[in-house]
Order: structure tokens, then C-alpha cells, then sequence
């Protein structure tokens, strides 16, 4: 009786410090999943000397890569099959992409604020990011977020195609 008493109060200790680590780990593995599918994006684009395009279906989760033939629509949907190029993200983890703002002119009164990175919009029809063949890329930041609140950015650097992973607070 006493065994099953402390495996209760155990129980009842560790329970609500788990709570989140799950949500946690599932944002992160997408997260994950995210980075290594624009890393083969962008190492594709260097290889083949073509630009590749990430494609990303907000409503369904769903991504592929796609070349792009002379900067244009590909002629099928999907790339030719590479493991990795396509493959769904989990459904209860929301995606919203955003692309930056465009400058402002030199001679307006603007504040600085290149410490704290690009300002970035919303992009309603933003639904795919391309990797150019000299190693770029557009830049973008997708943010992952998941039913709970917790949020991931992912962070794409245009010079180097490289993605910078970014801790949201909880909002």
C-alpha cells in the first residue's frame, strides 16, 4: 500500500513538470524536418546549377522541392524523386511565412534597427522559397507555432542560404 502511495505523490510531482515537453519536442522535430529540407533545396541548387524552390502548402502542411527551369514554373509539380524533397509536416503545427519589408528610401526619418534584424510581413500568398545556384536564397522567416502557443522561427540568411533558428517567448 505504502509502494503505490509514493508511486501516486511521484506521479502527481512529475506530471505537471512534463507538461509542454512533448509540444516541445513535436515543434522541434518540425523544425528540424524544415532546416534539413532547405538545406537539400539549397544544395541541389549548387550541384545542378539550377534553382531550386521550396514549395510550402499552408493549409495542408505539405512540402516539395521543385527546379525551376530558367527562373520559371517548373513543368511538373513535383521534383524528380529525391529522398527528403517532399513530405508533410505535422498538422498541429501551424506554419506562417513572412518576407521582408521593403527598404525605405535613404532620405526618410527612419530609426535604426539593423541590430534586431530585417522587419518582416505577413505574406498571404508567399508560398514558396527559392535557393539560387550561387548558394542564395530569398530571404524568409517561417514561423512554427503549434495549438499550445509555443512558437519556433526559422530564419533564412538570403547571402548564405543558411537558416538561423530563433526562440519565440510563449504569447
Amino acid at each position: 500500500m505504502v509502494v503505490i502511495v509514493l508511486i501516486g505523490i511521484m506521479t502527481a510531482i512529475i506530471i505537471p513538470e512534463m507538461k509542454g515537453t512533448f509540444q516541445d519536442a513535436l515543434l522541434r522535430t518540425s523544425g528540424r524536418k524544415l532546416i534539413e529540407v532547405f538545406n537539400l533545396a539549397n544544395s541541389r541548387a549548387i550541384s545542378l546549377h539550377q534553382a531550386q524552390r521550396v514549395r510550402l502548402d499552408r493549409k495542408t502542411n505539405h512540402y516539395n522541392i521543385e527546379k525551376l527551369v530558367n527562373g520559371r514554373e517548373p513543368n511538373s509539380p513535383l521534383q524528380d524523386d529525391v529522398p527528403g524533397g517532399q513530405g508533410v509536416i505535422d498538422d498541429r503545427i501551424s506554419l506562417d511565412l513572412r518576407k521582408p519589408k521593403p527598404e525605405p528610401s535613404e532620405d526618410s526619418n527612419q530609426e535604426d534597427t539593423s541590430d534586431r534584424g530585417p522587419e518582416l510581413e505577413s505574406m498571404e500568398g508567399l508560398d514558396a522559397i527559392v535557393f539560387y545556384a550561387d548558394g542564395t536564397a530569398e530571404a524568409a522567416e517561417i514561423q512554427l507555432r503549434d495549438k499550445t502557443g509555443l512558437s519556433l522561427a526559422l530564419r533564412i540568411n538570403p547571402v548564405t542560404a543558411r537558416v538561423q533558428i530563433l526562440e519565440q517567448d510563449e504569447k
